[in-house]
């Protein structure tokens, strides 16, 4: 038998993000503040700007990991991420770092870019996600066990603010 999905976007609004927002801040607040937060663009670097103000720590840093292949509701992905221009991450050598994205869909990009920053020196990586989406979701690990910082999980896809048309 056949169980239908519902597969109807879940729409979030600013509100919901800066709930999300403080609750990981007291939770790293809580583990120790980062020497530096990475956003990986585009979608996180929002909340990696408003995590860097609820926090206090104004060093920060992009790297462009794409996956996602356009903007669409459920759109495909390329087979694995493409890091663009590596070496805006500069010298992480000794660094606590905090890696925020909006979204992790499959748990390959955030997999990805936790690389490149040890790759650049980072002496501690943490991870801090607004939301899993459990629907795409294929590591052999739970969300939990890959993101340190784990805002919702859901079975579906999400619309973000800024994401939203006007």
């Amino acid at each position: 038998m056949n169980v239908a999905v519902d597969q109807t976007p879940i729409i979030l609004s600013w509100a919901d993000v800066a709930e999300t927002v403080d609750v990981i801040a007291g939770q790293v607040r809580d583990d120790r503040l980062p020497d530096v937060l990475v956003g990986v663009l585009r979608g996180g670097l929002v909340p990696a700007v408003l995590l860097s103000h609820g926090l206090g720590v104004r060093e920060m840093r992009a790297v462009e990991v794409v996956h996602t292949l356009d903007d669409s509701v459920n759109a495909d992905k390329s087979g694995t991420p493409q890091v663009v221009n590596p070496a805006t991450l500069g010298d992480l050598t000794g660094m606590d770092v905090l890696l925020v994205d909006d979204i992790a869909g499959s748990g390959d990009t955030l997999v990805c870019t936790v690389g490149l920053l040890q790759a650049a020196g980072a002496k501690r990586v943490r991870s801090a996600v607004l939301t899993v989406n459990r629907a795409n979701w294929r590591r052999p690990q739970r969300p939990a066990d890959v993101v340190t910082y784990l805002g919702h999980q859901v079975g579906t896809w999400v619309i973000f603010p800024w994401e939203a048309s006007a």
